[in-house]
């Protein structure tokens, strides 16, 4: 991945509009990200992607289209703080490493071991911050009986 698969603004650009894609032809959205957060190169430009990705996404939702978000491994920084983690159903790969700062800074800052499988999929849909994990060989089904339930609720 380029820079480590960082979110830079034309990433964000994209995204937006496959998000106005979506809405131009009402239908869902499916996301599959992997990032290793914002790209710093390009600083407060790539830290706006955030909230113009969140600010479509909140577009998305009031037109009443629904949007599976998919986390592969990893998902870190900027991605996961924003559009990784916006979807009507957060679906996880296995072991997928998610999380805003990585666990070696999170242990240098507080100064403790963290738990176990701390910001691995496992370690979240336990705590509900995702919805399931899903193998990646059986995404594709999962999916599509995700979008016949979503799509028939709105």
């Amino acid at each position: 991945a380029f820079m480590g698969g960082s979110m830079a603004s034309v990433v964000g650009a994209r995204f937006v509009a496959a998000v106005n894609a979506c809405i131009e032809n009402n239908t869902p959205l499916i996301c599959f990200s992997t990032s290793g957060g914002a790209r710093m190169q390009e600083a407060l430009m790539s830290l706006m992607q955030m909230a113009k990705t969140s600010a479509a996404l909140a577009k998305l939702s009031k037109k009443g289209l629904p949007y599976i978000s998919v986390l592969t491994d990893p998902t870190m920084g900027g991605v996961s703080a924003s559009l990784a983690m916006l979807g009507d159903v957060n679906v996880a790969e296995p072991k997928a490493l998610i999380g805003f700062a990585g666990p070696r800074v999170i242990e240098q800052t507080v100064r403790e071991k963290l738990p176990e499988g701390f910001q691995r999929s496992e370690f979240l849909v336990e705590k509900g911050a995702i919805d399931m994990i899903v193998d990646r060989r059986e995404m594709r089904d999962k999916l599509h009986g995700l979008l016949l339930k979503l799509h028939h609720q709105h």
